[in-house]
């Protein structure tokens, strides 16, 4: 009876972690981040990213590298030491408006343009707290691609 249930606990256990969400983003570590075609450093660069803190999609992983996507569908590997935890988003809706507060009933601080770099603070339910330039306020979550949680 034991090994029953320990089977089928070990089973359950298995069966959880292939259905594991395995997409998740992260932001470039540095100002240059090398895109490879494969996930080893033999293999040749596709693209160099000159943007810090530009956040791009995890969709899959082999030892060191990370397989990524970025915001323009371009997608390689890269190694972890490039990569951070930052909470950074793209403002993918030209002129998207940045709020006081988190209704579109407050005073609008800015407009923001298409593709934006902005670092997240906080999100709630349908809006994130940002900070882009000069400017601090709330914003739309559907006005950004990266990690709004």
């Amino acid at each position: 009876m034991d090994k029953i249930i320990i089977f089928f606990f070990l089973l359950a256990l298995f069966i959880g972690n292939a259905y594991a969400k395995t997409e998740y983003y992260l932001t470039l570590r540095n100002d240059k981040v090398n895109l490879r075609q494969g996930p080893s450093l033999d293999h040749p660069v596709k693209l160099v990213y000159k943007k810090k803190f530009l956040p791009v999609l995890i969709i899959d992983s082999s030892y060191n590298f990370r397989k990524i996507i970025d915001h323009e569908n371009n997608s390689g590997w890269i190694h972890i030491s490039q990569l951070s935890k930052k909470q950074t988003a793209i403002n993918y809706k030209n002129n998207s408006i940045l709020f006081k507060k988190a209704t579109i009933y407050s005073k609008p601080l800015a407009r923001l343009e298409l593709g934006r770099l902005v670092i997240i603070k906080k999100c709630n339910l349908k809006w994130c707290k940002i900070s882009s330039g000069n400017f601090n306020g709330w914003i739309d979550k559907n006005s950004l691609w990266g990690n709004v949680k």
